[in-house]
């Protein structure tokens, strides 16, 4: 039987990168997907007319729709507001392809080809692992990516290869308790979730990837956010439960609504 797998594309200040995006749907990903939702964070672009031009001129028999936050919630509670609506609308699996195009969701063909992303509870993209591939990447940040990732290794006591891609597979199976909602809405989220994986013991895969950086804007502060993964680092090391269990966003929403504005 055919798994039902729902594509969740974030969206935030990407208009140029959003179009090309939406061809990848249309490629040969196309017969192993059923849906796919494109989330607008309140970007302050012109993304979410861009994409809806594009929807309306594309040919595919794909289901896309558009969604806008109710708040700008952050990539974190973008997240939560795919899961729950692959949860509720009875998705298998769900993909999470970010919008700003340097991720490319054909490199997940083999495992769906294959269906071997059934034997996971979720498949994570990995940029700094034995056949990835990184145009553009500076050497600088390749090396201290991978010393993080051996860093978290030693803690999660598993090798790990990407502390949070843009491109990862989740079964709705291992979301419909909700055990992320208190995770922080901001960039840490895959962080949470990766500690998640590892605490709760998930079966998880890093998976080999294409990261390309061409006419990207970073909404990323790299001094910032490597103090940030440090401190998450150590809470986890000596406080797990806590630490997992602990509501770590800044807002505390009740819900994470959102409206659509467009389907095509």
């Amino acid at each position: 039987m055919k798994d039902k797998i729902l594509v969740f594309i974030p969206m935030y200040n990407c208009e140029k990168q959003i179009v090309r995006v939406i061809d990848q749907l249309n490629g040969s990903i196309r017969p192993y997907i059923s849906e796919a939702i494109i989330i607008n964070n309140r970007s302050t672009d012109n993304g979410e007319n861009a994409v809806i031009e594009k929807l309306k001129t594309i040919s595919t028999d794909l289901t896309i729709r558009l969604f806008r936050n109710n708040d700008n919630y952050g990539l974190g509670g973008s997240h939560k507001v795919a899961f729950k609506y692959a949860v509720d609308n009875g998705f298998d699996y769900i993909i999470v392809l970010h919008g700003d195009d340097q991720g490319s969701i054909a490199d997940f063909l083999p495992l769906l080809r294959k269906r071997a992303y059934r034997k996971y509870d979720c498949c994570l993209g990995a940029r700094f692992m034995n056949g990835s591939k990184l145009p553009g990447y500076s050497k600088f940040r390749i090396f201290g990516n991978i010393v993080f990732n051996m860093k978290f290794s030693i803690v999660l006591k598993k090798k790990i290869f990407d502390l949070g891609a843009g491109l990862n597979m989740y079964s709705t199976d291992m979301l419909k308790d909700g055990y992320y909602m208190k995770f922080p809405d901001n960039l840490t989220f895959n962080c949470y979730m990766l500690f998640a994986a590892a605490a709760l013991k998930q079966k998880f895969i890093f998976y080999p990837i294409t990261w390309r950086e061409d006419d990207q804007i970073s909404n990323v502060k790299i001094t910032k956010q490597a103090f940030q993964t440090l401190k998450m680092l150590a809470g986890f090391a000596f406080g797990r439960e806590k630490f997992l269990y602990e509501d770590a966003r800044e807002t505390k929403y009740e819900n994470y609504g959102y409206i659509e504005i467009y389907k095509n």
